[in-house]
Parts: C-alpha cells; sequence; structure tokens
C-alpha cells in the first residue's frame, strides 16, 4: 500500500475519483475536489460553489475538467501550471454528465433534461445539441473515431458525430448503465475501427450495437444465480470481462463462433462484488467485494497473483481504478476511504560483488547481500529514482541531473542528464552527454579539481557510451570503437583496445582482468590482458546486459541475459586450443524479471512488485544433484556432466552413476583442459589401463606445446597435434606420429624438412601400403626407392617387393628371377600365386616347388596335365583333393589298384569301395570299409553286391545302413526276412516304419510282434488287441506288454478292457493278481496300486512266501512315498509284522536270543496272519522265549500249542519239553526295559509301537524291531527307513545287507542323524 486518504467531510459517502491519464501523477478526489499527487500529499483544492457532479482528464493528462451542482459554469485545472479557469456552459438545466474524447481536445457534457453540449478546448467552440434525449443523460463513451454514445433515463441509447448530429438511435428495454466502444472479434481484421457498441441494459442483459448493422443487435442475457451485472470491460481481442453482484466473475468472447459461451467463471468474492478493473500495460485484471481485491493474470485467468485483504473496511467496497502505466491500483470504500497499492514497480537495481541496491518501492530503495548473509538495509529516498548504483559503503539514485548519495545523505548536480552512474568505495562515474564524470564520493574540502575529472580526455576518441568501474579501475566504450582502461589512482589510461564499430557496453569481471563488451551490431566480445580479443560464440542479438559470477572459484564464468533468456558462457585460459569461450546453455527467464547478481549457479532477479526472486540456471543443475536424484535418467546424467565438464567444475558426484561414455567424456574434457593428473584418476577409474600409462608417460613434461601435442594426438585432433609439435622444442615428434599412424605422405614431407635418413624406411612402408591398396607402379617406386644398402633385412625386404611389384607389373622373367634368388620361402609362394593368379602354371609351379609348397606344385601341375611331375611330387603331397585327381586319372588308366590306393590316401571311401566290388572283386575289404566308416553309398554298394549273391540278411542290413529303409522293408517282405529287418532298424526307425512291421505282422498273425510294434508307434488300442489274443505260452510276456502299453495310452476304456481281462471276465480265468498291481503301478494309480499290493502279499503270506510279501509290500510302501501319498495303515502293519518275523532269523544266527524272543512275541500274537506256519512259529516262540528267559511268555504259548487243533502238528523232538512246561508252569518273567518316546519322551517299554501317552505310532528300527529313539538315529542310505544307530552298527558287523531293502550295506555309509524332527512327521497313514 502506498497510501490511504481518509477525511471526515467524506465519511460514509461514495467517493468519486479520477486518476490523471498517461501520467497518473495525480488523482483528483471528492466532491470538493481535492487533488493529491502519487504519494497521497495533498496538491490544492478547487473551489466550487456546489458539489461536485462530475469530473474527467483529457487524454494527455494535462486538464481536469469538473462540473458542479447549482453552477452553469464548467471548471478546468491545468496541471503544469496549477491554475484554475471556468467556462460558462450556457446550458440552463443542471449538467449531469462529461465526457472527454479519447482522441482530441473535445469534451462533452450532458444534462438532467437531456441537452448536449461539444466543447472544443483548442478553438474554444462550443455547439449545444437540444433534446438529444428526453431525460437525464447518465452515461457515455466516446470512441477512437470521434464518435459519441450517450445513454439516458429514457431507455434510449444515442450515437452522434463530434458536431452533434446524431447518426443513430435505437430504444432499450431499460435503463442503460455502463458504454463502452470497442471492436467485436470477427474472423476479419475489420479496416472499420470501433464499431461496436456495448451497454448493460437494466444491469440484467449486455447488449451489442453494430453501428453499420443497427437493426441486428445481439442481446446477452446471463444466469440468474450471478445476480446482476455490476461493471464490465473489454480486453485483448474482443474479450469482455463482467462482474456481478453475487460476487461472480465471469469472461465472454464477442467472436460470432464463440459469442454465447462462458471462456471463464469463478466466484470471486463470496457475498457481493463491488468493481473490476483492467490494466492492459500490466496484462492484469483485478475484481473487489467482499473486503477483498483479487489480481488476476489476463494471460492465463485461473493464475490468482494477488489477493489484498481490507480487514478494517466494514462497511465495503466500492470502485476500483488503475493508473495507465498500471503502477498504481486505487480502491475507495463505502466508509469514504481511498486506498491506493502499488501493483509495479519500476525495476531499478545495481550490484557491486555480491551486495544488491533495488527499488522496492515508489520511494524506497533496498540493500542486501544474501550471500555474505548481511540483514537487508531500507533507504527512504526522496525522489521516484529512474537510476540507482551501488558500491561498497554507498547507493546514489537520482533523476535527470541529479544524484543523491546515501551513507552520506548528500546530493550532488551534474553538467547533463545521467544515463547511468557506477561507483565503488571511494569514486563514483556517472555517464552523461557522452562523457563520464569521475570524482570522490567523500572528498574533503579540497580543490576541487583534484576530486572530480571528465573523460575522454580527448575528443577525438568519439563519445561515451558507456562505462564501468571496479575496484581500481574505470572502463568506458565509445562510439568510435574504442575501449579505454583508466587507473582511479593516478586517473591515467593505462590501457585501450580499438575495436572496428562502436561499443554499447562494458561489463567487467570481479577483479577488472577480463571485460565483456557490445557493440553496435550486438554481437559480444569477451576482452582479456593481453589485449587477445575473442568474440562471444552464438551471441544473441538481443542481449542487454552481462553478469559475471561472483563466486570466488568461477572466476571464467559469465552469463548473457536478455527478456526471456539466459545465456551461459564460460572462458577457458589453458587448452590445447588455446584459450576459449563456450556457450555452456540457456534458461529461461521468468516475465519481467532483471537479473542483477549472479552467484554460483544461481540468478538474483529484481521482479515487478520490488521483491528479489532466485532463479537455477539449467546449466548449474549438476549442483542441486543430491543422492535422492539417483534415479534420473541417464540422458539427465550426462547432459549435467558435460555442463559441468563445460564450467570446469568437479563432477565427481554426477561420475557415480554414470556410464562408460560419460567417463570418456569427462576424460577427454580433461585432456582438452591439460589437466593431466585428474585424467590419469579418471581413466583409472573408468578402467582404461592403455590411457592410464600413456599419460603417466607424459606426465613430466613442462613444455607446454609438446604436452599439448601429445594431448591433442590422444583426442585424434592429429593436424592440430602436429602444428603444436613443430612449434614445440622437438620438431621430430610431429613425424613419429605420422609414421605411427600409417599417414606416409604426411610423413615423408615431414621427413624432407626433419630426418632425410628416414626417407628410406618411410618409403618402403608407403610401399607396403601402396601395395595393399592395389597402386602397384607407385609402390614399385618406393620399394626401389627405399634400398638403403645399410641394413640387410630391410634391403631384402625392398627386394622382395621390387620382385612381386615387377611379376605384377608384366616384368615375369625378372621378378621370377629375383624370386629363386631371394633367400625366403614365403616370397617364392607369394609370387607362385600372383603367377598362378596370372595363369602362367609353368613359373608359378617351378617356383612352389623350389619354396617346398609340394601341395601347391602339384595343384598347378594338374592344371597343366603333367602327370609325370605329379607321381614324383605325391609322397610329399598331404591334401586329398590332389590325390583325388591322381586317382581319377589312375582309374582311367585302367591301373585299380594304384587308384583304389590314391582314393584312400583321398579319404574317399565311395569310391575306393566301388573300385573294391566293381573291378577288384574284393567284398570283404570293401565291408570292413563301410563298418569303419559308416558310408551310406559304400553300404548301398555292398547291398547291391549281396543281393545279387542272393545272401538277403546281409544285404537287408547293409540298405538299413544305407538309410534305405523302403528297399530294406520290400526286401524283408518278399523273403519272409521282417524280424531280421525289426532287429536292424532297432531304435533308428520312424513312426511309419513302425507301422508298416506291425501290419505285417498283423497279416502273419504274429500278434506279439504285432502288439509290440503298433505299441511303438503309439496306436495303442490295436496294440493292446494283439496282446491280448496272445496264445498262453507267451502269456507272461504278452501281459507285461499289454500292461506297459496302458500305461503310456492312459486311456480309460482301454484300462478297463485290460482290467476286464485280468479279472477274467472274458475267458473267466483271472489271471495271477500281480498283472493288475503292475497295470496299477504303470497307470500311477498308486492308491489302488497298493490295495492290490496288500492283496497279493496277503496271498503269499498264506502260501507261506514271506520274504516275497515282504518285498512286494516294502516296493509298494517306498512308491507310495515317492509320490507323496499317505501310507494305509494296514500296509504299514503288515509290512511291520512280516519285517519283525524275517528279523526273527537274524537275531537267532547271531545269538541274539532276548531279541529274537521279542520279534517272536509280537509275531505270534498276530500269528492268524501266518496260517501256514502256526505251529513251527509258536514252537520257536516257545523255545526262544525260554531260553531268553521269558518263562511266562513260553508257558503262555506253549498253552496255546496245546490246544487240540495244533497239538498232533507238534515236532515230536520238543512235545515232551512243551507238555511238562504246561504241567508244572514257571510264570517268572524278564522285566522288558523301557526307553522314551520320540514325540513325548513318555517312558515306554522298547518294543512297544504305540505310545499310550500321546497317542503317535513310533517308528520302529528295522535292525532291532524296537521303537526309535530321537537320540540315536539313523536311516538306510538306500530306503531311508529309520534305524537305532547304536544296534544297526552292531548288525552290520555280522550281516552284509540292509535287513528292510536286502541293498548292501557297510557300517561305514551309515551316519547318525543329530536332528531328526523331519522323520517324526505326525501325521497318520492312510485309512
Amino acid at each position: 500500500i502506498v497510501f490511504v486518504l481518509a477525511e471526515k467531510a467524506w465519511a460514509g459517502s461514495n467517493l468519486l475519483y479520477k486518476w490523471q491519464k498517461s501520467l497518473g501523477n495525480y488523482i483528483a478526489v471528492d466532491n470538493t475536489v481535492k487533488i493529491f499527487d502519487r504519494h497521497g500529499h495533498k496538491w490544492t483544492e478547487l473551489n466550487l460553489p456546489g458539489r461536485c457532479v462530475g469530473m474527467d482528464w483529457d487524454k494527455d493528462g494535462d486538464i481536469l475538467a469538473v462540473i458542479a451542482a447549482k453552477s452553469s459554469s464548467i471548471f478546468l485545472w491545468d496541471a503544469s501550471v496549477s491554475k484554475t479557469s471556468q467556462i460558462d456552459s450556457g446550458m440552463r438545466d443542471q449538467m449531469s454528465f462529461i465526457l472527454w474524447s479519447k482522441t482530441s481536445p473535445l469534451l462533452a457534457v450532458g444534462t438532467v433534461k437531456g441537452n448536449l453540449l461539444i466543447y472544443n478546448q483548442q478553438t474554444s467552440r462550443k455547439i449545444p445539441v437540444l433534446g438529444k434525449h428526453s431525460k437525464k443523460i447518465t452515461c457515455g463513451c466516446w470512441s477512437t473515431q470521434n464518435l459519441l454514445a450517450l445513454g439516458s433515463d429514457d431507455n434510449t441509447l444515442s450515437i452522434s458525430s463530434h458536431e452533434g448530429d446524431t447518426i443513430r438511435q435505437t430504444t432499450l428495454r431499460g435503463e442503460p448503465t455502463e458504454i463502452y466502444f470497442s471492436v467485436m472479434k470477427t474472423d476479419e481484421r475489420s479496416a472499420q475501427g470501433e464499431s461496436t457498441v456495448s451497454v448493460s441494459v437494466d444491469k440484467k442483459i449486455l447488449m451489442l450495437f453494430n453501428v453499420n448493422d443497427p437493426g441486428n443487435p445481439i442481446e446477452l442475457a446471463f444466469e440468474r444465480r450471478y445476480g446482476n451485472i455490476v461493471s464490465y470491460r473489454w480486453y485483448g481481442d474482443g474479450y469482455i470481462l463482467i462482474g456481478f453482484s453475487h460476487g461472480y466473475f465471469v469472461v465472454i468472447s464477442t467472436h460470432i463462433r464463440e459469442i454465447g459461451y462462458e471462456l471463464y467463471q469463478a466466484h470471486n468474492h463470496k457475498d457481493c462484488l463491488n468493481s473490476v478493473a483492467i490494466s492492459p500495460a500490466l496484462n492484469k485484471a483485478a475484481s473487489c467485494g467482499d473486503n477483498s481485491i483479487k489480481i488476476h493474470e489476463l494471460s492465463e485467468l485461473k493464475d490468482i497473483s494477488n489477493i489484498i485483504q481490507l480487514d478494517d473496511e466494514n462497511k465495503g467496497l466500492d470502485q476500483l481504478s488503475w493508473t495507465d502505466d498500471g503502477q498504481l491500483l486505487a480502491i475507495s470504500t463505502q466508509r469514504g476511504t481511498l486506498h491506493v497499492f502499488l501493483t509495479k514497480l519500476p525495476i531499478l537495481g545495481d550490484s557491486y560483488g555480491t551486495r544488491l541496491a533495488y527499488l522496492t518501492s515508489l520511494l524506497e530503495v533496498t540493500v542486501s547481500n544474501q550471500v555474505e548473509e548481511e540483514s537487508p538495509v531500507i533507504i527512504e529516498v526522496e525522489v521516484e529514482p529512474t537510476f540507482i548504483a551501488v558500491g561498497p559503503y554507498h547507493v546514489a539514485v537520482g533523476m535527470n541531473n541529479r544524484a543523491w548519495f546515501y551513507a552520506l545523505l548528500k546530493d550532488k548536480e551534474y553538467l547533463g542528464t545521467i544515463a547511468s552512474m557506477c561507483l565503488n568505495s571511494d569514486y563514483a562515474a556517472a555517464l552523461f552527454e557522452g562523457k563520464v564524470q569521475l570524482h570522490m564520493i567523500e572528498g574533503k574540502d579540497q580543490d576541487e579539481k583534484k576530486q572530480m575529472k571528465l573523460f575522454p580526455d580527448d575528443d577525438r576518441i568519439g563519445r561515451i557510451l558507456c562505462h564501468a568501474l571496479t575496484a581500481d579501475l574505470l572502463y568506458y566504450g565509445t562510439d568510435s570503437g574504442n575501449v579505454m582502461t583508466v587507473l582511479v589512482e593516478d586517473w591515467q589510461t593505462v590501457n585501450s583496445y580499438n575495436h572496428s564499430v562502436g561499443v554499447r557496453k562494458v561489463f567487467p569481471d570481479v577483479n577488472g582482468t577480463r571485460l565483456v563488451f557490445i557493440d553496435d551490431k550486438n554481437s559480444g566480445f569477451l576482452l582479456s590482458p593481453a589485449n587477445s580479443c575473442f568474440e562471444l560464440p552464438d551471441f544473441s542479438p538481443t542481449i542487454t546486459g552481462v553478469l559475471w559470477d561472483n563466486w570466488h572459484a568461477d572466476r571464467g564464468v559469465f552469463v548473457a541475459y536478455d527478456d526471456d533468456k539466459v545465456y551461459t558462457y564460460a572462458f577457458h585460459k589453458t587448452t590445447i586450443y588455446g584459450p576459449q569461450v563456450v556457450l555452456v546453455g540457456s534458461t529461461a527467464l521468468p516475465f519481467s524479471q532483471k537479473p542483477l547478481l549472479f552467484y554460483n549457479g544461481e540468478l538474483t532477479c529484481q521482479t515487478a512488485s520490488g521483491k528479489l526472486s532466485e532463479v537455477a540456471l539449467d546449466t548449474h543443475s549438476f549442483l542441486k544433484h543430491t543422492s535422492s536424484t539417483a534415479t534420473d535418467s541417464s540422458t539427465e546424467l550426462s547432459k549435467q556432466l558435460a555442463q559441468a565438464l563445460m564450467l570446469k567444475r568437479s563432477a565427481m558426484q554426477e561420475m557415480l552413476n554414470c556410464t562408460d561414455a560419460d567417463w570418456a567424456e569427462l576424460g577427454k574434457a580433461c585432456l582438452v583442459h591439460m589437466e593431466v593428473e585428474l585424467a590419469i584418476q579418471v581413466y583409472r577409474m573408468s578402467g582404461s589401463v592403455g590411457m592410464v600409462l600413456s599419460l603417466q608417460s607424459i606426465q613430466g613434461i613442462e613444455e607446454m606445446n609438446s604436452l599439448a601435442g601429445h594431448l591433442a594426438m590422444f583426442l585424434g585432433d592429429y593436424n592440430r597435434a602436429q602444428d603444436l609439435y613443430l612449434s614445440s622444442s622437438c620438431p621430430i615428434t610431429a613425424l613419429e606420429m605420422r609414421r605411427d599412424l600409417l599417414h606416409w605422405d604426411s610423413a615423408l614431407m615431414l621427413a624432407k624438412r626433419l630426418a632425410e635418413d628416414q626417407i628410406p624406411f618411410i618409403s618402403k612402408e608407403y610401399a607396403v601400403h601402396l601395395e595393399f591398396v592395389g597402386d602397384y607402379v607407385n609402390a614399385l617406386a618406393h620399394y626401389e626407392k627405399g634400398m638403403a644398402h645399410n641394413s640387410k633385412e630391410h634391403d631384402e625386404a625392398c627386394q622382395a617387393g621390387v620382385a612381386r611389384m615387377s611379376i605384377r607389373m608384366g616384368d615375369i622373367r625378372r621378378g621370377a628371377a629375383q624370386a629363386i634368388q631371394h633367400p625366403s620361402r614365403v616370397l617364392k609362394k607369394e609370387c607362385g600365386a600372383i603367377l598362378e593368379s596370372m595363369k602362367q602354371y609353368s613359373e608359378a609351379a617351378q617356383l612352389y616347388e623350389k619354396g617346398q609348397y609340394y601341395d601347391k606344385a602339384a595343384s598347378v601341375y594338374i592344371r597343366c596335365k603333367n602327370w609325370a611331375k605329379v607321381g614324383e611330387l605325391l609322397p610329399n603331397v598331404s591334401s586329398p583333393k590332389i590325390h583325388l585327381q591322381y586317382a581319377k586319372a589312375k582309374e582311367a588308366d585302367g591301373k585299380y589298384k594304384d587308384a583304389a590306393r590314391a582314393y584312400e590316401s583321398a579319404k574317399d571311401w565311395d569310391n575306393v569301395i566301388r573300385v573294391l566290388l566293381d573291378h577288384l572283386n574284393n567284398p570283404e575289404e570293401a565291408v570292413r570299409i563301410v563298418r569303419e566308416t559308416q558310408s551310406i553309398d559304400g553300404a548301398k554298394m555292398v547291398a547291391r553286391f549281396f543281393l545279387q549273391l542272393n545272401d538277403y540278411g546281409s544285404a537287408i542290413h547293409f540298405l538299413v545302413l544305407s538309410h534305405c529303409n523302403d528297399e530294406a522293408f520290400q526286401l524283408a517282405q518278399q523273403h519272409g526276412q521282417m524280424e531280421v529287418y525289426a532287429d536292424i532298424i532297432g531304435s533308428e526307425a520312424t513312426q511309419e516304419d513302425y507301422q508298416s512291421i506291425a501290419l505285417y505282422f498283423e497279416g502273419e498273425k504274429k500278434h506279439l510282434q504285432a502288439g509290440k510294434f503298433f505299441q511303438k508307434c503309439g496306436q495303442y488300442s490295436r496294440a493292446l488287441k494283439h496282446f491280448l489274443l496272445c496264445p498262453n505260452t507267451e502269456d507272461s510276456l504278452a501281459i507285461e506288454m499289454a500292461i506297459e502299453t496302458v500305461g503310456q495310452a492312459k486311456d480309460s476304456s482301454l484300462t478297463n478292457q485290460l482290467i476286464d481281462y485280468l479279472m477274467g471276465e472274458s475267458d473267466s480265468m483271472p489271471k495271477d493278481a500281480k498283472y493288475l498291481f503292475r497295470l496299477y503301478m504303470a497307470l500311477q494309480q498308486y492308491r489302488e496300486a497298493a490295495r492290490t499290493a496288500i492283496i497279493i502279499a496277503r496271498e503269499e503270506q498264506c502260501a507261506g512266501n514271506y520274504r516275497n510279501a515282504h518285498d512286494v509290500l516294502f516296493s509298494m510302501y517306498t512308491e507310495l512315498q515317492a509320490q507323496k501319498i499317505k501310507i494305509p495303515v494296514e500296509m504299514a502293519t503288515n509290512l511291520m509284522i512280516l519285517h519283525s518275523y524275517l528279523l526273527v532269523k537274524i537275531h537267532v544266527r547271531r545269538g541274539d536270543h532276548l531279541k529274537g524272543a521279542r520279534m517272536l512275541i509280537r509275531v505270534s500274537n498276530n500269528i492268524s496272519k501266518f496260517p501256514a506256519h502256526v505251529v513251527p512259529i509258536l514252537t520257536s516262540a516257545v523255545i526262544e522265549c525260554h531260553r531268553a528267559g521269558l518263562k511266562n511268555s513260553a508257558f503262555s504259548f506253549a498253552a496255546m500249542l496245546m490246544r487240540p487243533e495244533y497239538r498232533n502238528d507238534i515236532d515230536p523232538k520238543y512235545r515232551k519239553k512243551i507238555e511238562a512246561m504246561v504241567r508244572r508252569p514257571d510264570t517268572s518273567e524278564l522285566e522288558e526295559e523301557t526307553t522314551p518316546c520320540p514325540f513325548c519322551g513318555f517312558q515306554l517299554p522298547q518294543n512297544e509301537l504305540l505310545c499310550i501317552s500321546c497317542k503317535n505310532n513310533l517308528p520302529y528300527c528295522i535292525a532291532t524291531g524296537y521303537h526309535m529313539l530321537k537320540e540315536d538315529w539313523s536311516i538306510c542310505p538306500h530306503c531311508e527307513f529309520p534305524a537305532l544307530y547304536s544296534q544297526f552298527i552292531l548288525l552290520l558287523e555280522t550281516e552284509t545287507a540292509c535287513p528292510m531293502c536286502s541293498e548292501s550295506l557297510s557300517g561305514g555309509q551309515v551316519k547318525k542323524i543329530s536332528d531328526c524332527s523331519q522323520y517324526l512327521q505326525t501325521d497318520e497313514p492312510d485309512q
């Protein structure tokens, strides 16, 4: 806020006020018309006879016209002289409306009775127009073409010319309020000017009336919830902004296609909206209501750039008005106060080092230094400045020809209007009218002359256009292109640089050692101390200023800026290309911001609102690179790295996540900038060993040109490297480089200058290159030039070259003679090849033979049909091809044995076989060769040979060997040798082969073979049919095959067919249950297989085959376990009892009668499962129990034997003893040891397999039959059944196999298991 006006006289009234047009220096307020300046100071007051009814400023803001109640005069106040004058209007009735024209000095005045007066201020001519309207004229507007539209309480709208003549008149449906002229938006740009009049009718309708088409006005109505139209404004390309009483803010377009649509609508104020205003200068719109003002950007209406709250205005707000330049916004309130806000400041600011001074209000300058973290200082100034300058201790502001210095608070007048000013700690330099005045800021009262000097000293230098001041130096640029440097201490010019055109702006760096200047052609240049001047690359012609980086480490970096962009440049002092300036990149600059300070990648800018904003440069994005951005794309990282390198900044942070290409970039940059140490580190990190070694080898070189030459060479810029080497103290390096690069032309030219003794060697190397590319003429010349006569090896190479080139050039005799004389074998081969390619076969063959290349010689002799020579060379020849050619020649001559030998040397077996069979009649040798070499064609020939001898079996065999299966099959069919064929073909055959064999056997009624081959070709139903038709002699094999077939087929109908057969459904003869078991196994129906296994085991048990029964159950048990299927309880129990029975024999054999007795007790308790051997088992139980001291158990089994059904079967040897036992019973019994349950630890008898505490079935030991103990656990490595480790080891001392699976086993293979929890799964076996 700039100021608030509140006077007692105004309290409670709505204020009438108007800003001065164009300049905005004054505001006229209130019924008594007081005039205030833009800082809120009262300027003057007009004496009016009555209250003010209307006022308006003319187009230039020079004259304020006022009409008052109770007066027929018009009062005019002239702003330039601050005087008031009066004109008599000549109107009899009260005036109600006043308005100046937009373009000319015409003033329109309307009255309450509808009369009009047009007054021309220039000519003082008055034109009264009576009866323009019948009632009070309330509103109106001038167009740019000087048409006047008026609205009146008589509900009409009139349009008149500047003479007052009515051009159009139209009746409205209500009272008109606001009238504006504008241009409706159309597709074509109309040249008619402002042809549309808009008027708000009855505050409900917006009517658009075209002056040229009066018959078709457009009426726009709005939603009722918006309320009444309070105010509206045109803006932009035919858009209208409308404020409604209920707080709505709406934008519409008047384009004929878009009319009737709202482009934007916002409920800006909750209860009411009082006024809207638009500033084209700022491109902003404002609305007020509910004690707040909201400011929108016109370019993007959704963006609210500001909200101003006026909390103390309890009666609400009234009218909004902007100055033409958009700097000030006034708002009047219902309470009778006027608030003025600053909405735009002139962007004025300056920096010295890191200190900034900038305008923060019209009369306020802020000095801050954010880098040094000093708190800002606010300086109130006396005038609105047009320039600001800042030094280390002073701030200067000023306008016209005066400057005020703060820190001293003194002012100084100059000899002309100041264009710009610079300060340092002691001096100020002001530029005015082509001159610079340099003076001390705080001079003591000494001689004025000593304190001040005018530049230029010499008028020939021209007018000064720009200047700058650093701590020690003053720089200025003139229109004739001079850039002068003045030492401030003694005011002497110390340096001058002449440029071709005028210099408009100069920007020295912090120390003043480098300077950027912009010339009249808008090009930028960097001037550095030795007067070397570099043009800045890609310098935009719109650039207005330059800032150097104030960060201590980045002295060579600066930015150039225009209105939209900031361009970052870097000056590289030491590179292999000499000093250079590079453009690093550009950054967009926010709208209407002026850069003041550049510090380490941050640009501090001044905004139009008098604040500072920070802009982070895109070129320094690597500075913000933290670990959180590790997910950046690799392209982003590469970009940041490239920028860091251009700015010569450490890029190690980026390198953490970078690619090989980025490392290469970094290494390359180090080489360009001649940073050898850093380059070694970088290449070491990226694993480039060769580069590290190369760099280490040049590390100690101090001479710059030589070092730069090496680095340029490493970078592949050879021309640059050559120039640098030649200007160094060791120019021969350039020659070495060209030789290494095989740049022979350049090398020869350098050798002539630098080292003539090297010419022969270079010539020879050049000749080799020319020979390679096929330039034989020049190659020959260079080989001849290369003869040095001081190095044998070198001369031999040259002679060889001459020999080759002579042959190439057609001088065959010379070349061949030289080749034969030359000691090298390789040369003879090379020359032979050249001659061969030239079809000179005899010479070629001779050279090959001389060089001992016998294969080559022989092949060339063959080409010229010299068989005698070939025969001579043959023992030395290894190539089969030559042997083959020789063999063919011998066969043609009828020398078959030689031919066969030669074919064999050539490994051409088919021809060997052919010669053996056709000419030498030696089939045994032929068969041997076929068997050894598996030759297909050879096998065919042998088969044909045997066929002629009617040996069909051998013929079939060799036909199959030669893959002639069809012929072999037909042969087998014709001669009844199908079994032979089937055997031979074996696993090699295809499905079709199997099928044809099967069909043959089917025809022959050989069911087993037919079935077998149908099964092989996948026709399972036919295979099964044949297997079931087999006679009983082949029964078991056929059934096995049938089961295999069904298992492969996985077809339920086939399965059922086979089951019916096995059950005897078809022939009432049930087959052995083992087949059904095998069938279920083949079908992987393990549960059914398990049931069958139990039945088989039961049958075997009844028959007394206990080992078979045990094996069936055991194999089934392991199969179910492998398939992870629960074991049926019955199976587990039967296996346990059978195993206990089998253990008895082992224990008794080992003399361990107690364990034997315990197992027999378990078996005897289940004696019903052993019906075939009841009496022998019980007898054994009685005997073993008696031996082990288990007298009571022996008595109970003896008593059982005495039953009549068993008594007669007892072995006579034992009968008496058993009867005696029963007659005299001894019931003493050895107590059975107890051991803990492995699940719950409850103490149980060793032999007990069901825990009475936790109700678990306990695993039993396969060595003893006792239940298992946790701490003594082991398993059989084959069947994985558990055993007590200590007992198992004991058992294996005498036994060699596992008692459960019968696999051979030794004690060393058994390992004790410390954690047996995985074997103690409590899931119950399957019921």
